[in-house]
């Protein structure tokens, strides 16, 4: 299955976007060439704009909320309490790993030079030639371990932030059933009635050429299925396209 999600609000809208951006910077500072570490070091900018000021607060808010409901669920004979211990185990680290980070996100990185050089020059197109540049021309030829060292020691102080955002959004995400649906001539609209769904999750086949453009609110819901053409130029699909639907919400 191909599963598309869309965010009700901006909350969830900006988790959503961390933890795209946090797993391109994984799987980049896997590889070696200096061309990856670029793209490593452009998504911890990233990183650093898409990160709200309150979204410490707001992470360590819900995971302690979490930690209260599953805590009710204590002594409970339908429910593993190896398992409560461990999702609550993994909470409490995250909260307190959370709690330990110091002053404005990403402000260590704000304060180095080098670095904020670095991205201004990147919001130019090709501003980062080695003419511009030269030190950094100079620092992506060092060996790849050395650049995925400092890499690394950037990175590393904004993973509470990854650790904490991936507990909620797994937490999300669970929380809904899918059901099953069709879209008629590759429409479908509902009215959910001021709903507190945080984002829905449309899942089809992977072999199955239809593409969801979803708008929403806790309002309505519209879903238009676009089918590409040879050159993925989208058009309208005027098929019946079957669907899984799930509304998720914490």
């Amino acid at each position: 299955m191909i599963t598309y999600e869309y965010p009700f609000n901006e909350r969830i809208r900006t988790l959503l976007r961390l933890e795209d951006l946090f797993d391109k910077a994984a799987h980049f500072m896997q590889l070696d060439g200096p061309q990856d570490h670029h793209v490593v070091l452009l998504t911890l900018f990233e990183i650093l704009e898409v990160s709200r000021a309150d979204l410490k607060t707001d992470l360590i808010q819900e995971l302690e909320r979490q930690r209260q409901t599953l805590l009710a669920f204590r002594n409970n004979p339908d429910i593993s309490e190896e398992a409560l211990s461990g999702a609550l185990y993994e909470i409490e680290q995250a909260a307190a790993a959370l709690l330990a980070m110091t002053g404005k996100i990403g402000q260590y990185l704000r304060e180095n030079e080098w670095l904020m050089s670095i991205k201004s020059r990147a919001a130019i197109p090709g501003g980062l030639c080695e003419f511009d540049l030269p030190s950094y021309h100079f620092w992506q030829h060092h060996p790849a371990e050395m650049r995925r060292a400092a890499l690394m020691g950037w990175l590393k102080p904004l993973l509470p932030l990854r650790d904490g955002l991936t507990i909620v959004l797994r937490l999300l995400r669970s929380s809904g059933r899918p059901k099953p649906q069709v879209a008629p001539a590759g429409g479908f609209q509902l009215m959910l009635g001021g709903s507190n769904a945080q984002m829905v999750r449309v899942s089809l086949r992977e072999g199955d050429p239809a593409i969801p453009e979803i708008s929403a609110n806790k309002y309505a819901l519209n879903i238009r299925f676009t089918c590409p053409d040879g050159d993925l130029k989208p058009r309208a699909c005027e098929r019946e396209v079957a669907f899984d639907m799930t509304f998720c919400n914490l």
